[in-house]
């Protein structure tokens, strides 16, 4: 299963945003409170646990409500609005590809990451 990091530090998201001019990084912003994240949370961890082979993107964990600077940071470098749930595909420091709420799926995920 591809290593999922927990970004806790806006230096830490930094590291991760400049290691995108190489390599895909994969943001899922997470509420620990909303039953909403909750269920996109799963869908994430099961694209991870069926992508075993995936091992040229780095997947990066943000909890909204304990790192809400983290959080916000993210928004404002990638120009996307915050939500969460959400995923953000970032390629070369970019926004790629985003989504968030129910249309966070496993399929929906296979389909765009691949």
């Amino acid at each position: 299963m591809p290593a999922l990091k927990e970004l806790t530090t806006v230096e830490e998201w930094n590291t991760a945003l400049e290691g995108s001019s190489t390599r895909p990084l994969v943001v899922f912003k997470h509420s620990t409170t909303c039953p909403v994240s909750a269920n996109a949370f799963t869908e994430f961890s099961n694209y991870l646990k069926n992508n075993e082979d995936q091992d040229d993107t780095d997947f990066v964990l943000v909890k909204v409500i304990e790192s809400r600077p983290v959080s916000n940071q993210i928004a404002e470098d990638t120009a996307v609005k915050h939500e969460s749930p959400q995923i953000i595909l970032i390629k070369d420091k970019a926004k790629y590809w985003t989504t968030s709420h129910w249309s966070i799926t496993e399929a929906h995920m296979s389909a765009v990451m691949k």
